[in-house]
């Protein structure tokens, strides 16, 4: 295991540094510069700002010290923010985007997984219909439709809940319906699937055959496999639910990462667009390591260490 884990380690540094170089060079093969915008500045001012930025090195002593900066953990000042920079934008959006994705994850795992477990239990039955279905339209809507409809039904029309910010725990029953809907259906047609088919397996019936209750069949011997096609989709997700989204946190007016990266395309804020794709990189790699590392704990059958 621990072999195992300096491997993963290392592999995610080399991982970490391909994708910073990546959007490095990304950036700078953009036509126009960070201060090109509608209203055009003297040509002095420009130089004045390249020079105060360092963007008139040359490009192989930019990418050292950029590199350089990603392993200390300062990912630079942001070009249209002046006296921010891009750490402060991350420490002030993260908190947001993390606590609306960990509750919108919890949900997924706490209704997706036993809701495809009832569904793969009850085959043909109304429970599995009435999950098929659901699962359907979490699939097919889209996060802005229940967003928006969620806002105009129960905080336009019946005044229930807030429609902006994240100041009380009623605020975040509209985004987290909204960021949760896809995957949870997902996540449930997913367990729904993987259960179906293990049920099938020789063991499971050796199990059964030696009169083991249901609920230990279900339980101990079906859903330790089960699992792990789930456990394996929700790395990437987690990842991608508490770095934030963009369409909900628009819709919801939640100040999260998704809002600073969006805004960095648009106003060309390369070092804060280089950052977040950076942070949302390391994280995403990190929770794809943590998915290996439990598929140990759910399964003793997988060797890490092989």
């Amino acid at each position: 295991m621990g072999k195992y884990i300096i491997r993963r380690l290392i592999s995610m540094i080399i991982t970490l540094v391909f994708v910073a170089s990546i959007t490095f060079f990304l950036m700078h093969a953009v036509p126009g510069g960070p201060f090109q915008s509608e209203k055009a500045l003297p040509e002095a001012v420009i130089q004045a700002l390249n020079e105060k930025y360092h963007l008139d090195d040359p490009l192989w002593k930019q990418y050292l010290d950029y590199m350089k900066g990603v392993f200390t953990f300062q990912l630079g000042p942001s070009f249209k923010r002046v006296g921010t920079t891009v750490n402060d934008l991350i420490i002030a959006g993260f908190p947001y985007s993390a606590k609306l994705g960990f509750f919108a994850t919890l949900a997924i795992v706490a209704l997706g997984i036993p809701a495809g477990i009832i569904s793969a239990l009850k085959t043909n039955k109304w429970e599995d219909y009435l999950v098929t279905v659901l699962a359907t339209l979490g699939v097919a809507v889209p996060s802005f439709v229940l967003g928006a409809l969620f806002i105009y039904i129960f905080s336009s029309r019946l005044g229930w809940l807030p429609s902006f910010g994240l100041t009380s725990w009623k605020h975040y029953i509209g985004p987290v319906i909204a960021l949760s809907g896809f995957s949870l259906a997902f996540v449930a047609r997913l367990t729904r699937s993987s259960v179906l088919e293990v049920m099938q397996q020789d063991y499971i019936r050796t199990a059964r055959a030696k009169g083991l209750p249901e609920i230990v069949v279900i339980v101990k011997h079906a859903l330790k496999n089960a699992l792990i096609p789930v456990v394996t989709y929700l790395g990437p997700m987690i990842a991608a639910m508490m770095t934030g989204s963009f369409i909900v946190e628009k819709i919801f007016a939640i100040p999260g990462m998704g809002k600073y990266f969006v805004e960095s395309v648009s106003s060309r804020d390369y070092t804060v667009l280089m950052g977040t794709t950076i942070f949302y990189a390391a994280f995403s790699i990190t929770m794809i390591f943590l998915v290996d590392i439990a598929y140990g704990f759910i399964d003793p059958r997988i060797k890490l260490g092989d």
